[in-house]
């Protein structure tokens, strides 16, 4: 097991002070609604973002948001295909949230501007995707459902004069406060409306809506900020991290060949639901007699196929056919995904599309309760950097961008009614420490070999000895880019510890030396928590 990790990261002295009610990091679908919904509530309000507002994950979106919106679809079939995806790994009171807020969240969204597509009688429109009976995904502008909600979500942030937005600021850690909470958050900005520099921003309470850890991993659709800063930061700060093992491999990311690293371009699985389908090099459909769903099976149960079809034919990718939707169609329902396709030399209209499973979503993250509260006072969580109960083992196709919706809009419930006087800061006794500068290849590296689709107890194991030896060499100097590979480092050091420790294979865990589902001995969940700089991962039996 990893045990010594930093307590906090290595960075000066705060030379500037604010202070805010409330702190939201994080711009995407998740901080930005939590920001807007908290208008009016309460005095002062910050958005902190290490980037630009739009650099996030959910302007990647591209298939779309679920909700049960359709001619005869319920929230209960909704919560039914979430259930099984998750491979009996969900809080159903938390999926029974998500189902049944979920239509009137999305109906909000659209009252804030976002312009979902319609049928030609002025219906949304509506799709499906895997693991879904209905068609209940609501997507915009064909395959660009996330920018278009990302637009919509800054142009109201922008006209909320009373939002105050920090650009180019990277929160280096969570300030502890004398009654064990938090009294305020580290921050570096880039002289966008604040000082250059670490500076201290005090605060009543913070959100984190930060995004995931694709990073971790050498291939990714995640953007390049998604270096699990929020689960990182939360990590120090004494909050539960749960379910790290749960990471999902997405099906179809578009192979660019051995060494392409980083962002990999994704071909939503919505091409796969208007009838696109898997080859292997030989033509044969791949998910035949696989699922009753075929193509449109849960994600893991189509990544593991793929990928067990490349380590049997020894090829590095499958094939993606959607020819036979032809030009019109994809102009017209995939235009973003057909630009991209062609930038890198392939036309669906005419090509296969080379595909290969590449790292997608973190299912688990930052532990709370059905509002967003984690076990930090003071301290809520939402999105993608949450583990709020609703994905289990393996998150139901667009889920995600409701989870961000519904649970944010819980935050606003009960947040103002919760917020403490401005805490005093205590005495940070945590010990400090900083990745080495050339640690984020070798980890990635590391990780995608070790701890990605497929894993077992030896390759398991070498990935903790070496993430160890990884944390020992820490002692560089306190850059943003240390502090990134510090939380890429605490973060890869807990999920391959949770992953070695759940010997069975459930949803996106995949263990090929415990290939069944074992539900008298792991239907719990793994909790990792971080004590003056001791990493502990321990097993939590569900109640």
């Amino acid at each position: 097991m990893v045990r010594i990790l930093p307590g906090r990261l290595v960075a000066r002295e705060p030379g500037w002070t604010e202070w805010a009610d409330v702190v939201i990091v994080g711009s995407g679908i998740a901080g930005l609604t939590a920001a807007l919904r908290l208008r009016g509530q309460v005095e002062r309000i910050a958005v902190v973002t290490k980037d630009v507002l739009a650099a996030g994950s959910t302007q990647w979106a591209q298939g779309g948001i679920a909700a049960a919106l359709g001619d005869g679809d319920t929230p209960d079939q909704h919560e039914a295909d979430t259930l099984v995806a998750g491979a009996g790994a969900c809080d159903p009171a938390a999926v029974h949230v998500l189902v049944n807020e979920g239509p009137a969240a999305v109906q909000e969204l659209i009252e804030w501007g976002a312009l979902f597509d319609h049928d030609p009688e002025g219906n949304l429109s509506l799709t499906r995707e895997g693991g879904h009976h209905r068609d209940r995904i609501a997507h915009a502008h064909g395959d660009a459902t996330g920018a278009e909600i990302q637009r919509a979500l800054i142009e109201a942030i922008r006209r909320a004069s009373d939002i105050a937005v920090y650009e180019h600021a990277m929160v280096v850690d969570l300030v502890p406060s004398a009654d064990g909470g938090i009294a305020g958050l580290t921050i570096h900005a880039n002289g966008v409306g604040l000082p250059d520099g670490v500076g201290l921003v005090r605060t009543r309470a913070v959100i984190l809506a930060s995004g995931g850890l694709g990073q971790v991993f050498s291939q990714t659709t995640n953007p390049a900020v998604s270096t699990a800063d929020g689960m990182a930061i939360a990590l120090r700060a004494g909050a539960t991290l749960r379910d790290l093992e749960f990471v999902q491999f997405h099906p179809t990311v578009m192979y660019l060949g051995p060494d392409s690293r980083g962002q990999q371009p994704l071909i939503s699985e919505a091409v796969r639901g208007e009838g696109a389908f898997l080859v292997d090099w030989d033509g044969k459909r791949i998910m035949d007699g696989v699922h009753e769903l075929g193509d449109l099976a849960p994600r893991d149960i189509v990544a593991k196929a793929i990928q067990s079809a490349m380590l049997a034919s020894g090829h590095p990718n499958m094939w993606l056919d959607a020819r036979h939707l032809g030009a019109e169609f994809w102009e017209r329902r995939f235009p973003g995904i057909l630009a991209s396709c062609r930038s890198h030399g392939v036309d669906p209209v005419r090509d296969l599309i080379p595909v290969a499973p590449a790292c997608h979503y973190a299912s688990g993250g930052v532990r709370t309760d059905l509002f967003g509260r984690t076990d930090v006072p003071g301290l809520y969580a939402t999105g993608e950097v949450a583990c709020s109960g609703v994905h289990g083992a393996n998150r139901l196709a667009s889920n995600s961008l409701l989870e961000g919706l519904v649970f944010s809009r819980r935050i606003a419930e009960v947040l103002p009614g919760e917020l403490r006087d401005l805490p005093e800061e205590t005495i940070d006794r945590r010990p400090a420490g900083i990745a080495a500068a050339d640690v984020r290849p070798r980890l990635q590296e590391l990780m995608s070999a070790q701890a990605g689709v497929l894993r077992t107890a030896a390759g398991l194991s070498v990935a903790v000895d070496e993430l160890n030896e990884m944390a020992a060499e820490s002692h560089d100097v306190a850059t943003p880019t240390a502090w990134e590979n510090t939380n890429l480092l605490s973060l890869s050091a807990a999920l391959a510890t949770a992953a070695l420790q759940r010997r069975e294979t459930r949803g996106s865990h995949w263990r090929e030396d415990f290939p069944e589902r074992d539900d008298e001995h792991w239907s719990g969940h793994f909790d990792s928590v971080l004590r003056d700089g001791e990493l502990t991962v321990t097993y939590e039996e569900t109640r």
